[in-house]
């Protein structure tokens, strides 16, 4: 009689080894991409960590200290209040993160709804939409952000609101050039010839041929966001004091003390210099990435 052979069972794939690998291989085909990559990463590390990595309490103040140059007890200084500069910075890194990703993820999400409907749809939809996002368009970024700001006051909500506000018709401009395009392909014809509704065609077709763009400006958006945010601060307009935020750093005490204590503007200004920098390289990278037309992996 025949031994029946033991069935051996087939181990499930590492999905840990194949993400690695495939990291791995993003980061050799794409170096640049792989160092904005790591900036983003160590950004939101530092943003959540923020508790543990400070090594001091960001509100504290100690008037023994006042303006301490960087040293020992106070790595990258002390301010006018003699609060840590290291400690305000690290979270500082908390606000301009909150804001990026929530102003990005309403203004993408609001500029993806607009520029897909105007796209698909055409005509009188298509018309009255981008007459009003000429409207917005027609005013420069910054100063429409401080029009918000102005009227709603100064908060980080506030801010949060304001930036996507801003972002949603360059996104709706963008997001309806590439829907025109998938519009004219046979796949769309075909699935109005079997009867499908507006709705269906837009969440099966329209929208998830529409994510490489809207990742990649996504993407580029979060720097964009951080810059604003601290543009906002800067002039009076954003994170209300004593809350750390970067911009309001540069505002106050480094451009006040920018002589007598110039660690007080430098090293905020470095932390969003790297912050912005890093996201501008991945959504760059991602760029080439996810165009056919320039597709290295």
């Amino acid at each position: 009689m025949q031994r029946e052979t033991p069935l051996i069972a087939t181990p499930a794939p590492n999905n840990g080894a194949r993400v690695f690998a495939y990291l791995w291989k993003f980061a050799r085909a794409s170096p640049i991409g792989a160092v904005g990559g790591a900036i983003a990463l160590v950004m939101l590390v530092t943003a959540v960590t923020a508790p543990v990595l400070a090594p001091q309490n960001p509100y504290k103040i100690n008037y023994d200290r006042l303006f301490a140059p960087p040293g020992a007890q106070f790595l990258l200084g002390s301010d006018e209040f003699g609060r840590d500069v290291l400690s305000r910075v690290i979270y500082g890194a908390r606000i301009s993160l909150y804001v990026a990703v929530l102003s990005v993820a309403i203004g993408q999400v609001g500029g993806t709804f607009f520029g897909v409907i105007s796209g698909y749809f055409g005509g009188r939809a298509d018309m009255a939409i981008q007459r009003v996002m000429d409207t917005f368009m027609s005013l420069p970024a910054l100063v429409l952000a401080l029009a918000i700001m102005a009227a709603l006051g100064a908060s980080v909500d506030n801010v949060v609101l304001a930036i996507a506000i801003v972002q949603v018709p360059r996104t709706a401009r963008i997001m309806r050039s590439s829907a025109l395009i998938i519009r004219a392909n046979q796949f769309i014809e075909a699935a109005r010839a079997v009867g499908c509704s507006h709705w269906r065609i837009l969440s099966l077709h329209m929208l998830p041929n529409c994510m490489a763009p809207f990742i990649v400006i996504s993407t580029a958006a979060l720097g964009q966001a951080i810059l604003t945010e601290g543009s906002l601060s800067f002039l009076g307009m954003g994170t209300p004091p004593p809350t750390p935020s970067w911009g309001a750093m540069l505002a106050g005490a480094g451009r006040e003390y920018a002589e007598k204590a110039p660690w007080l503007g430098i090293f905020p200004g470095l932390a969003m210099t790297l912050a912005v920098f890093g996201f501008n390289l991945l959504g760059d990278t991602l760029r080439d990435v996810l165009d056919p037309r320039m597709r290295k992996l």
